[in-house]
């Protein structure tokens, strides 16, 4: 039976919210759901370290074609060797996507998402994209499901319904 998988996506150089990729990562952990992110820091290191110390497996899924990019909380290293292009095989790994603040690379995950009809929990309460997603749709065609996720207890619950 294949688990389930959540990819948690956000900045690289974010210093806000690492206690909430965290605690999410955690939360991924212990529902036994694989982790996947784009391996690198940031909001992906510190959800990796969430997962990591609850005893989850990690997947970082990095841009070059180094296996020592990633941060070391991954299990498991893709070195894609792709870019910034490794974004949309990030998006297509998750069973949902979880969104925390994000800039440039994080709105371009979240059109992909929205492109491929992925379920995402937008963390609105970490601003970014996160939050500027839902306020603004991708286009006018209905495609990916955005949830708002007001607080953590949000984030958890909309995964369980969604995943259990």
């Amino acid at each position: 039976m294949r688990s389930k998988q959540v990819v948690i996506i956000g900045s690289s150089d974010a210093s806000a919210h690492l206690d909430t990729a965290m605690s999410i990562g955690h939360f991924v952990a212990d529902n036994k759901w694989v982790l996947i992110s784009g391996g690198r820091t940031g909001i992906m290191e510190a959800a990796s370290r969430g997962a990591s110390e609850a005893g989850g497996t990690v997947v970082g899924i990095t841009p070059s074609q180094q296996f020592d990019e990633a941060n070391p909380y991954c299990t498991i290293v893709i070195p894609s060797g792709i870019g910034f292009a490794r974004n949309s095989i990030n998006v297509l790994s998750g069973d949902v996507i979880v969104s925390i603040g994000g800039k440039s690379g994080t709105l371009s995950e979240l059109a992909y998402a929205w492109q491929y009809g992925k379920p995402v929990i937008c963390c609105s309460f970490t601003g970014g994209w996160s939050s500027e997603i839902l306020q603004q749709p991708v286009d006018d065609r209905k495609s990916g499901t955005f949830y708002d996720a007001k607080n953590l207890d949000d984030v958890y619950s909309i995964l369980l319904n969604l995943l259990t």
